[in-house]
């Protein structure tokens, strides 16, 4: 439990570093897109790829091999000085902090990009304390190399350590931009008897009630309705409450039968309606659902649209389709019109999809 007044939590921790948000922006980052930057081929794409992704990441840690992590480091640096990212944003993963790279990776990239590094990743964050390092030396480095925006911080839940300390590592730095669930990682620290990248189990179910026979008795040998549970379900409703709690964001993250799309899909789906804002993207086909999952139906911003038209300066309560909408749900409709707005800035089909909506007279 930190002792500091909360005055104190938005001053920079390094003189000369930038100012702390109060407020986390609400960007589009429907699918979070990793890359690997020290493959030569994957990483010539990265250009082609700038506005067709809401986020890019250039990964550095458990996909890239030991003898490889110098290369993605200085992979990543040349492609993000090469490139410009437009309303694409650019997050790095680090390597973990127990790892012997993590160090060179911070001292490496705030230097050489960090005006161009929106959020930082930290893999298993265990505890506020794993937050407290990263936050200070970002703030030494930021001072350093004179950058003007503080880098972000996002965190991956995948262990069992993390999931008990959601709450305290979401409000431990104003630099908190959002969490992601890291379902394998997970699963093993928690003994999960799972080998699956998130999705469900056809072990883990709920089976219908035995039929009665003719005797009333229950006919326990007749067939019987099973369903499917998701096994991932508390974890992310427990994050999504934290984040809310702290005025950051939630994420879903790997999905790794990458051809399973249809299976992909229903897992963005339960992980956006739990309340969720993007995923992890590990191949194209990937980004594709993610943004069609993770963006606001046309229902809802002709609704949202419709609620801003009938409320005028926003104070009291008008009754649309049976339904009293009212400041409350105003503001609400406010932040998805303002999302789509967003949203149709980087993806032009959405916009067209969304232009196509009949606006109401206000």
């Amino acid at each position: 439990m930190s002792h500091k007044s909360a005055k104190d939590f938005f001053r920079p921790l390094a003189v000369g570093a930038p100012a702390p948000l109060r407020e986390i922006p609400a960007r589009p980052s429907r699918a979070i897109h990793f890359f690997d930057p020290s493959n030569e081929k994957m990483a010539a794409k990265i250009p082609d790829m700038v506005g067709t992704v809401d986020v890019l990441l250039g990964n550095l840690e458990d996909a890239v091999k030991a003898d490889n992590k110098v290369a993605a480091r200085e992979g990543l640096v040349r492609i993000a000085q090469a490139t410009d990212f437009g309303p694409t944003q650019l997050w790095t993963r680090i390597n973990s902090l127990d790892s012997p790279w993590v160090l060179d990776d911070l001292t490496t990239l705030v230097p050489a990009i960090g005006e161009k590094l929106d959020v930082i990743m930290v893999p298993k964050v265990q505890e506020p304390a794993d937050i407290h390092y990263v936050d200070r030396i970002l703030a030494q480095l930021e001072a350093k190399a004179g950058i003007t925006k503080p880098i972000l911080i996002h965190a991956i839940l995948e262990t069992a350590r993390g999931v008990a300390n959601v709450e305290e590592i979401c409000g431990a730095s104003p630099r908190m931009q959002g969490l992601s669930l890291g379902p394998a990682d997970l699963a093993a620290d928690r003994k999960m008897k799972t080998t699956r990248v998130g999705g469900g189990h056809p072990g883990y179910l709920v089976r219908e009630d035995a039929p009665r026979g003719e005797d009333g008795l229950p006919d326990l040998d007749a067939k019987r309705a099973i369903f499917q549970q998701d096994l991932w379900h508390y974890t992310i409703a427990k994050m999504v409450d934290a984040c809310a709690t702290h005025g950051i964001y939630p994420y879903y993250g790997p999905f790794g039968d990458i051809k399973d799309t249809v299976a992909c899909e229903d897992q963005f789906r339960n992980a956006f309606l739990l309340g969720c804002v993007g995923t992890w993207s590990l191949h194209p086909v990937q980004i594709k659902i993610a943004n069609r999952v993770f963006s606001p139906s046309v229902e809802d911003i002709a609704h949202a649209r419709r609620v801003v038209a009938a409320m005028g300066d926003g104070t009291g309560a008008v009754m649309i389709d049976g339904k009293m909408e009212d400041d409350a749900s105003l503001k609400q409709c406010l932040v998805l019109v303002e999302l789509a707005e967003k949203l149709a800035e980087i993806d032009p089909d959405l916009k067209a999809t969304y232009d196509a909506i009949e606006t109401p007279e206000a």
